[in-house]
């Protein structure tokens, strides 16, 4: 029962808004040419911003 409140404090807002950041951040990471640590990491970043956004969007408001 606890599990089932948990899951409903869950909100579509600030999760929908970090995996934004996420995919925005790893877009930035991948035009970037400075470092190629940060530019191998980017399809990572992007690709994790995207699912979760996708999770995140069967949230309730």
């Amino acid at each position: 029962m606890d599990l089932v409140k948990a899951m409903l404090r869950f909100r579509r807002g600030p999760w929908e808004m970090l995996a934004t950041i996420l995919i925005a951040l790893g877009v930035v990471m991948l035009m970037q040419p400075f470092a190629l640590v940060l530019y191998s990491y980017s399809f990572v970043v992007t690709l994790v911003g995207t699912v979760m956004f996708i999770i995140v969007s069967h949230f309730p408001e």
